[in-house]
């Protein structure tokens, strides 16, 4: 038995027009697929594609026929009959599009000589951030706080993630998912062991007002960090499992298992969060409650590139103080080899020398003829004998 060829997929801008076609919302479509909303949308941005089931699913739900086509063509119409009505149906501009004033404006600008107006000018590097700063700013903060348990340190992390972002925004600016950049790097901002050692964390800090919110964020952080991590990003975010996986650097079973582990967790102090979907509300609007406010984009910007000039001249410093340091070692540094004074040894058969005792009688005479004698002169040399 053969099996069936997996049907084609539209591109990622087809599968939004197509939904847009049908008056579909992201939603819409998640709630007939079984999928989250964020699923959906990495699907139609190209960063995830569906596999197996939900693959012949999806392409039959974006490529189904409207009932109108059906009933056109049992009524004897042509094809092409049929498919002008159905894209009049879908399209949601199409009287718009039938006006007769906009016909005519078009087939002026379609028989004149004039150039097409040119395409809008790119964002710049600096209204890119910002733009991705201002949409990323305000949940991820939020995200961040459910995984500290900390304002200060989840607006921190958020600034130093975008830092760093800007700091490599041609690498950025490139990657499929600019926003899962910042949100991994500011995760893993927040979640160092080496916060501990600071002074102001040594203290926890206000909780939440309301006492089920202070019940859940405490048993929240007494989860482990990956485990938090993971039932973070998979039900308070919204990522399906392969992209929880991938952004906490783990396997796929891995992530399950973390995740189940953490769920059953949480049921067991909270029972009445043991459904996903209440948890996942329940996280929604812990985080919504804390009024968390970031810095400005310009402000983050200027952070990044002062921090860059100080680590800049730095290391410029150190450089140019291990060149001294070297230069100075080559000059006062001996030119050949010395080697070293050997210790004295005991040689065998020669009685060791003895040191001086007092002196005899006979050497305390001989002692007083001397000095009595002339000091100098010949006649000192001349031996006399006695």
């Amino acid at each position: 038995m053969t099996q069936s060829p997996a049907p084609p997929l539209p591109s990622p801008e087809e599968r939004r027009r197509l939904r847009e076609a049908k008056s579909l919302s992201q939603a819409d479509v998640a709630d007939k697929m079984g999928v989250t909303r964020e699923t959906v949308r990495s699907w139609e941005t190209g960063r995830t594609t569906p596999r197996g089931s939900k693959l012949e699913a999806y392409v039959e739900l974006l490529t189904a026929q409207d009932p109108a086509t059906t009933s056109a063509e049992t009524e004897g119409r042509t094809g092409v009959e049929a498919e002008a009505e159905v894209t009049a149906r879908q399209e949601p501009y199409a009287e718009a599009e039938a006006d007769p004033s906009v016909e005519a404006e078009a087939e002026a600008e379609a028989d004149s000589d004039e150039e097409p107006a040119p395409p809008p000018p790119a964002l710049t590097p600096p209204q890119a951030f910002d733009a991705l700063y201002a949409f990323c700013t305000p949940a991820l903060v939020r995200q961040t706080y459910l995984l500290t348990g900390r304002r200060e340190l989840a607006r921190e992390s958020v600034e130093r993630a975008f830092q760093l972002a800007w700091h490599r925004w041609p690498e950025v600016a490139v990657d499929r998912d600019p926003a899962g950049w910042v949100r991994a790097t500011a995760y893993e901002y927040a979640l160092s062991p080496w916060h501990r050692l600071r002074p102001r964390h040594r203290h926890p800090e206000a909780p939440p007002a309301d006492a089920a919110d202070r019940a859940l964020l405490d048993v929240f952080l007494k989860l482990p960090p990956m485990y938090r991590r993971t039932l973070l990003l998979y039900d308070g975010v919204g990522l399906d499992l392969p992209e929880t996986a991938a952004e906490t650097e783990a396997s796929t079973p891995a992530a399950a298992n973390r995740l189940l582990h953490a769920r059953e967790a949480v049921a067991e102090r909270l029972p009445e969060l043991a459904a996903p979907e209440e948890l996942h509300r329940r996280l929604t609007v812990l985080a919504a409650t804390e009024r968390l406010r970031a810095a400005k984009p310009r402000s983050v910007r200027y952070g990044s590139e002062h921090r860059a000039r100080t680590w800049t001249r730095a290391a410029i410093a150190f450089t140019v103080l291990l060149i001294g340091a070297t230069s100075l070692t080559l000059r006062t540094a001996p030119d050949h080899y010395e080697p070293p004074m050997a210790p004295g040894a005991t040689i065998r058969g020669v009685p060791p020398r003895a040191a001086s005792g007092p002196l005899s009688d006979e050497q305390l005479e001989l002692h007083a003829f001397l000095k009595s004698q002339t000091v100098s002169g010949p006649e000192r040399l001349v031996p006399e004998a006695r």
